[in-house]
């Protein structure tokens, strides 16, 4: 029984194992990103967070971030509470349907991705300067395609 799924874990036809290893190359990536946040004491999930509402316009409703960072609704709230207490969003009802909640990123927050993406940026293109303009050209054309529905 283990030599079948030895097998099976390791003879994959090519598109399954061009699947496995981007999934590869993706952690290792954003664990480059992660270490910077960890190193400066902040939270690379907040972050994302901050930088989902900023590009964004500054603010949102939480069912679309939820959708946008890949949580459920039910979770949304329990990710946006230490962002609220530590004074990096903001709640506010929304104006034209009361039932509803915006999230908008405070000054703090916005002062805090100002200090911090440069540098978090930095460290993730060092990384990704191991391919030259052509390649990354290549890449993103490539990363687009799959990324079609």
């Amino acid at each position: 029984m283990m030599k079948d799924l030895q097998k099976l874990v390791l003879e994959q036809p090519l598109p399954t194992e061009a699947f496995f290893t981007l999934v590869e190359v993706t952690a290792n990536a954003v664990a480059v990103s992660e270490r910077y946040w960890l190193i400066h004491g902040l939270n690379g999930a907040r972050i994302r967070i901050l930088v989902e509402i900023a590009k964004h316009g500054g603010s949102m409703l939480p069912s679309m971030l939820a959708e946008k960072i890949g949580v459920t609704k039910a979770n949304i709230s329990l990710l946006l509470s230490p962002l609220e207490k530590e004074g990096y969003i903001a709640r506010a009802g929304h104006a034209e349907d009361g039932r509803k909640t915006v999230i908008s990123i405070t000054g703090r927050g916005q002062s805090l991705l100002l200090e911090h993406l440069p540098h978090n940026r930095q460290a993730v293109a060092e990384r990704m300067n191991r391919l030259d303009e052509q390649e990354l050209h290549q890449l993103m054309s490539l990363l687009h395609k799959l990324n079609r529905s």
